[in-house]
């Protein structure tokens, strides 16, 4: 397993995500913005708009999740 924050993979706190695989650190990553959002969470929405402003220049966000991708594999195997 390995572990990144949410404040790692562009959110807004420190809640520890844990993975095999980069698809499953994301698909965490997702679903706990999406809890931040439901909960109106300011911090987590203002992370959000950043994503947003992102998304708004062609490639951006394909370089941002490469980038991440190469971090999460750049970290340790971690003994549960």
């Amino acid at each position: 397993m390995k572990k990144m924050t949410c404040l790692q993979l562009g959110g807004a706190c420190d809640k520890v995500f844990t993975a095999n695989t980069f698809e499953e650190m994301a698909a965490l990553s997702k679903q706990h913005g999406i809890e931040m959002f439901q909960a109106g969470d300011q911090a987590h929405l203002t992370a959000m708009g950043e994503m947003k402003k992102m998304m708004e220049t062609p490639g951006a966000v394909k370089e941002w999740f490469d980038a991440k991708r190469k971090e999460f594999d750049a970290l340790p195997v971690e003994n549960e």
